[in-house]
């Protein structure tokens, strides 16, 4: 299964942002990389080089390599509505974001993890397809061999509750994806509006 395995400081101080992991090293070194840090004289930014950058903010932050970004922009595109925040909500109903989302992994990598070693089920089913889209409705939860590994389930911290667009049922240990989310209820700071515009050239 392709993903990023490089570096994840030096891509966060590419953007300035702690995109991938908590960003605790930016605190040390904020400066973006390359030989000569911060002295180093930087051009601004045209734009499209400012288009491909959120582009690529938006690659590395959902964990998309660049066919499977631009498949799901086409699929965006397609949809009712405003391209930008269609593709936004695609990425956030992916599988492993989801997981991420209702607290059962620390990260999007490590719930990638989880539904690629299959323990996690959609409506009773395992599903081992990290790009997997979720409808509204759909069911998320452990399968029943997993569930009472404690190294699995030591992590879940249960969802915030900011994302609405989500259910977490401590008890059963089980989330429902409720709805497609707003665009003004995901906190990530990504441009959509940039990438649409890439796409349209």
């Amino acid at each position: 299964m392709a993903r990023y395995n490089g570096p994840k400081t030096k891509i966060s101080r590419i953007f300035g942002e702690p995109i991938l992991g908590n960003g605790k090293w930016l605190t040390k070194n904020s400066n973006p990389p390359g030989q000569h840090g911060a002295a180093r004289k930087r051009k601004s930014l045209g734009e499209y080089a400012l288009q491909l950058k959120e582009k690529q903010k938006a690659k590395y932050t959902y964990g998309v390599l660049e066919r499977q970004f631009r498949k799901t922009f086409e699929e965006a595109s397609r949809m009712k509505g405003v391209t930008g925040e269609n593709l936004i909500k695609l990425l956030e109903a992916r599988l492993d974001n989801t997981v991420f989302r209702i607290g059962i992994a620390p990260s999007r990598p490590a719930a990638r993890q989880l539904v690629s070693h299959k323990h996690i089920t959609v409506n009773g089913e395992v599903l081992n397809i990290a790009s997997h889209h979720l409808k509204p409705g759909d069911i998320i939860g452990f399968k029943e061999a997993s569930q009472n590994n404690i190294s699995i389930t030591s992590p879940i911290r249960g969802k915030s509750p900011k994302f609405n667009w989500l259910d977490w049922n401590d008890a059963e240990k089980k989330g429902t994806f409720i709805t497609y989310p707003e665009r003004e209820s995901v906190p990530e700071n990504i441009k959509e509006q940039l990438i649409v515009e890439l796409y349209s050239k």
